[in-house]
């Protein structure tokens, strides 16, 4: 209905709806493999700095463990709701599904905004969570890895609290802690490196060089820093990135002619992937309104930040130019808008498969923490570099055997997967 407002789990359901039609599923596993296996919704108190108590709501949702644990992000932000990380955890089951790892899908988090904690507050917030959720994880049930705003520090903090409450060290409860302490070598990198292979070879189906693209990234954070970085490696050249402004906290772009330079960038960037206005500005770098990446004159457009921004009302302002979206956030195009983008032409790489590296990566971390055995980063990347491209190829190969879209060759792809899983264990 026009004006009505945003659901994420309506959206994911719909898409596996389409799927499970496609596949003609019957009524039994199409109804269980459509709402979460188990949700725990908690409140967290937490005492502040100044002394007074404040209380944040905590999530995390199972939605499948047929194929292996769960696997999925913790975030930290002030939109979470239910719906969100219901959402979040059902496309974490087809991406673990469309990359045929071994592994589950989940998703958890706190409804609060980091910037107006201290790092006290935000650790205690980290601990907290684990209290309420740790009778739920572990690494043989539901593995956590970072979302929004979290990272290997908040990590390392409720790895610490998971094993003093159970008494023993645990590495594979979580992954993407700190190298040298369980982390993978490569795991920061891996989800914009994930994004950016699924475009390397979308730009040879559709024979353009890397040499002559251009291209738009939005998000700062961990995804868009380091596809940003990767680009740069094959010649892609990426001319605007759009993030929030670190001091007023509101949208804003950066752009320049001959690329973005990622190491500056990075210098007047804080942790959150916030980039200073006014540093920006002082490097040679055209400061422009938020939504400006997405009307750039370039070829492959990567919304990496939240979900919901290629929308009905805006999608009429990208360029005709633009030939790929590869998603590397979860749920960034409204499905009226990929249909838009889809008369014209565009490639668009769903979330599934372009989003995929990190869990990729995250599983590579929780074998090698299981072992205690550690590979060296260009192992790493270079698993990835397989998996991605493998999982890639065979989605393009359907979707262009069968005349699907990207997205329906890939939940093709998954729910038959898990669907078969489900069946193969006797659960419907």
């Amino acid at each position: 209905m026009a004006g009505a407002p945003f659901n994420p789990f309506a959206m994911a359901q719909s898409q596996y709806d389409r799927a499970a039609e496609q596949l003609g599923l019957d009524s039994a596993i199409r109804d269980f493999l459509r709402e979460p296996m188990r949700e725990v919704v908690f409140s967290i108190p937490l005492r502040m700095d100044d002394g007074g108590v404040r209380i944040y709501k905590g999530f995390r949702v199972l939605h499948n463990d047929a194929r292996g644990p769960g696997k999925g992000g913790l975030r930290f932000h002030p939109a979470g709701t239910l719906d969100v990380i219901r959402a979040l955890a059902m496309w974490m089951t087809w991406k673990t599904a469309v990359v045929d790892i071994p592994l589950g899908g989940s998703a958890g988090g706190v409804v609060v905004d980091p910037h107006n904690l201290s790092a006290a507050e935000l650790e205690q917030v980290c601990r907290r969570f684990m209290r309420f959720a740790a009778r739920d994880l572990g690494p043989d049930v539901d593995v956590p890895e970072p979302d929004i705003m979290a990272g290997p520090q908040q990590m390392l903090w409720m790895l610490d609290e998971y094993e003093a409450m159970r008494g023993r060290h645990t590495l594979g409860a979580l992954t993407g802690k700190p190298v040298g302490m369980g982390g993978s070598l490569g795991r920061k990198e891996a989800q914009g490196f994930g994004a950016v292979i699924c475009v390397r070879e979308a730009l040879k189906e559709i024979g353009i060089k890397p040499s002559n693209a251009l291209a738009s990234v939005q998000g700062f954070g961990n995804v868009g820093q380091h596809a940003a970085q990767l680009f740069a490696d094959l010649g892609v050249k990426v001319i605007t990135v759009a993030a929030l402004d670190a001091k007023e906290r509101k949208p804003l772009t950066v752009r320049r002619e001959d690329g973005v330079q990622v190491a500056e960038l990075l210098e007047i960037t804080d942790g959150f992937g916030s980039i200073d206005r006014e540093e920006a500005a002082r490097h040679g770098y055209e400061v422009l309104p938020g939504n400006a990446w997405l009307e750039q004159d370039v070829d492959v457009l990567i919304p990496a930040a939240l979900e919901n921004q290629i929308t009905a009302e805006n999608v009429g302002a990208v360029s005709q130019r633009v030939r790929v979206v590869a998603e590397g956030a979860n749920g960034p195009t409204r499905p009226e808008a990929e249909q838009e983008l889809a008369v014209r032409g565009v490639k668009v790489i769903p979330d599934l498969l372009a989003g995929a590296g990190g869990v990729t990566c995250s599983y590579f971390e929780q074998v090698q923490s299981n072992m205690n055995y550690f590979w060296e980063r260009d192992e790493v990347l270079g698993k990835l570099d397989v998996k991605m491209t493998s999982a890639y190829i065979a989605v393009s190969d359907l979707a262009r055997k069968r005349k699907l879209s990207m997205r329906d060759a890939s939940y093709i792809i998954a729910v038959s997967r898990v669907a078969g899983a489900c069946k193969a264990r006797g659960w419907v």
